[in-house]
């Protein structure tokens, strides 16, 4: 927990998503970035309305550790289930956890595509001068202990 590590924090109310906020580089110890980081999903993603006390007995939150990224040359890298995705081209970057891909059942040639998208891209875009990074994540909920993202 004293380890820096990029973390991410996802809030759910039942199966959608009602928040996420994350910082993929290291810069402080785990438990202090993820404190930081579960205020910000509650209150500043800007998809959605802040979180409000009343809802605090109705959703769940899910932390998600991040392994260093690590620059891949295609998809033919990326397995499901365990690789979460960074995209870079230009001035636009889109991640997606390594369990979003499992969720909605994706191949990994959708899951680069989903991921191109999020960054703003075309869904082909990674294909023409883009970056792409491939991380893992061990997950912690309330529920279950830590587990990877599989």
């Amino acid at each position: 927990m004293t380890k820096p590590l990029g973390v991410f924090v996802s809030i759910h109310s039942g199966a959608e998503l009602r928040g996420c906020i994350g910082r993929i580089q290291p810069e402080k110890p785990l438990v202090e970035t993820t404190a930081e980081c579960a205020i910000s999903a509650a209150v500043a993603d800007p998809r959605f309305p802040p979180l409000e006390f009343g809802e605090l007995p109705h959703v769940s939150f899910e932390v998600s550790a991040l392994s260093p990224l690590k620059e891949i040359d295609g998809v033919e890298q990326i397995e499901v289930g365990l690789h979460g995705l960074l995209v870079e081209k230009g001035s636009n970057r889109g991640l997606l956890l390594p369990q979003v891909a499992t969720r909605y059942g994706w191949d990994p040639h959708e899951f680069l595509s989903q991921t191109c998208l999020k960054a703003g891209l075309g869904p082909d875009d990674w294909k023409d001068d883009a970056t792409l990074f491939a991380f893992e994540a061990l997950v912690f909920d309330e529920t279950s202990s830590p587990a990877t993202a599989s």
